[in-house]
């Protein structure tokens, strides 16, 4: 077994929609294809992936650095005992040469492309990811669904908080029972009204989550906690700098609530930090988000998971960022919170396979081996055009 070839492609998001800090007018996104010399069905086996959202495309990496390693590495180096792909070997053979820190300048690359070598690796195996993943990190305790939470509330031209409301309305319709909303693009005054107002027409088994994505200095951070407090949420998201653990611990001390952070850190050791500095707490449910496309890929945030063991720090409260199949399965294959869910955004990037159904606040999970984009037409499409193309 071998990998034949890797390759790479920058995908606009043309998406119109906003948080508290920027818009996503000029988002792109990279898309890996892994294709193996394992034929199935007439054609070799690929694996897919993309480096979520939120951050740009990272091809120049890939090119310049990552591919050209792995293709320069003699075959039988990337493979484990029984002659499988090898994840572990493969993020070791990317990390060569590089210096230590700086890590989001290569990690999304790296991680991106490890995330595909899975997918291809669960294909040949023939088995879902997130089987794969739970029999090799969560004792062989097979998901047949997971709690999923949708991410909305976005700031978009012209919004109402009619149509905000009737937003949340149509998530509670469609099986979720918690909703999450951006705060902090806004006056303070008006965002009140906005959580207000959705707070207003949720049924009392529904919860409400709200995200800052990082806007707020200290002053802000801290009026919005006390606006925030009585609302009984279940939690405040990135309510300042994801590296200002001093500010965080801070807001930990005043705002009695859950908060959550971690889609923007790259690293373990970025994570570690978090948990000994940030003031976060297991006993207050707070949530830890990383990113594991962004973070090195599975197997790097195998090792996250590890020294969050140490740390006491329990998978309930973990929910990785991304809202897309990959989020899910490695929400499903490590036992973790949950997942999140962004319907109706990032055009073909966001949501699950076509028949994915959400019931009870649960989706439950497909039996396609891999990841399974194979189930979600538009974007498979993309991703089938790097192979065949």
């Amino acid at each position: 077994m071998r990998i034949v070839d890797i390759r790479e492609t920058a995908i606009p998001l043309k998406s119109s929609l906003a948080n508290s800090s920027f818009d996503f007018s000029e988002m792109t996104t990279s898309v890996v294809a892994v294709i193996t010399d394992v034929v199935r069905d007439g054609k070799p086996v690929a694996g897919f992936a993309f480096n979520s959202t939120g951050r740009y495309a990272c091809g120049a990496q890939m090119r310049d650095r990552f591919i050209p390693r792995l293709r320069a590495a003699r075959p039988e180096t990337l493979l484990d005992a029984g002659g499988n792909l090898d994840p572990e070997k493969i993020l070791a053979c990317m990390m060569q040469r590089e210096k230590a820190g700086g890590h989001s300048e290569r990690s999304i690359a790296i991680g991106t492309i490890e995330v595909a070598v899975w997918d291809a690796l669960a294909k040949i195996l023939g088995k879902p990811l997130h089987a794969l993943l739970a029999e090799r990190f969560n004792g062989g305790k097979v998901a047949g669904k997971v709690f999923c939470y949708v991410g909305g509330g976005w700031y978009w031209p012209g919004q109402t908080i009619r149509d905000l409301q009737d937003e949340m309305r149509r998530h509670l319709d469609a099986g979720y029972t918690m909703v999450k909303m951006k705060v902090g693009g806004m006056a303070l005054a008006d965002d009140e009204k906005r959580v207000e107002a959705v707070k207003s027409i949720l049924p009392p088994h529904a919860e409400l989550a709200v995200d800052a994505n990082c806007k707020f200095g200290r002053d802000e951070a801290l009026a919005y906690a006390k606006m925030l407090a009585p609302f009984g949420l279940r939690w405040f998201e990135e309510p300042c700098d994801p590296l200002d653990y001093a500010l965080l611990a801070e807001i930990a001390g005043v705002y009695a609530g859950p908060l959550s952070t971690g889609e923007n850190l790259f690293s373990t050791p970025d994570v570690e930090n978090l948990v000994r500095f940030g003031g976060l707490k297991a006993s207050r449910r707070d949530v830890i988000q990383v990113d594991p496309p962004q973070a090195y890929g599975i197997a790097q945030y195998a090792r996250t998971l590890a020294m969050l063991a140490r740390h006491r720090w329990p998978r309930s409260l973990l929910f990785p960022h991304g809202g897309n199949q990959m989020s899910l399965a490695i929400a499903a294959g490590f036992g973790l919170g949950g997942a999140e869910s962004y319907p109706g955004v990032f055009g073909d990037f966001g949501g699950f396979a076509d028949d994915a159904r959400i019931e009870n606040g649960f989706i439950s999970l497909s039996d396609r081996p891999g990841i399974g984009f194979e189930g979600q037409a538009a974007l498979y499409r993309i991703m089938r055009e790097l192979v065949e193309g």
